[in-house]
């Protein structure tokens, strides 16, 4: 399906590709609190209980990543909606985001993840 052009010479999306892109960003910023999330803990060295939780969803949504191939099943069900193929067709996020968010947001986790090991094994951090 391609989006239409209006008078004002704008393109809009069908309501089915608007929904899945809320869906798909609202997904992702979940995704990217859990991963800050992981970062603050890392960083403050501060005991949350929860940090363990955000590890577990995002390993979790890794895993999915993976299974498809690195690409979100989300971005399959809005590629049926429009013929679009930029970095951002699928999500409410700017263009250069988009295209590196899995740079961005796998290195930031990498790091938080590693400081939360290093407290929690290396330095003897007990978690609460």
């Amino acid at each position: 399906m391609v989006p239409a052009l209006t008078s004002d010479k704008q393109f809009t999306f069908p309501m089915e590709l608007r929904v899945i892109k809320t869906i798909h960003t609202l997904v992702w910023a979940i995704m990217a609190s859990a991963i800050f999330y992981v970062l603050y803990v890392g960083i403050s060295g501060e005991k949350q209980g929860l940090v363990w939780s955000a590890i577990g969803l995002i390993v979790l949504e890794t895993g999915v990543l993976l299974i498809n191939r690195w690409r979100c099943p989300l971005s399959d069900i809005a590629a049926r909606y429009t013929e679009a193929q930029n970095d951002n067709f699928d999500i409410y996020l700017p263009e250069w985001l988009a295209r590196y968010n899995k740079t961005i947001f796998g290195t930031l986790f990498g790091i938080g993840l590693l400081l939360v090991l290093l407290r929690s094994f290396l330095l003897g951090w007990n978690q609460g």
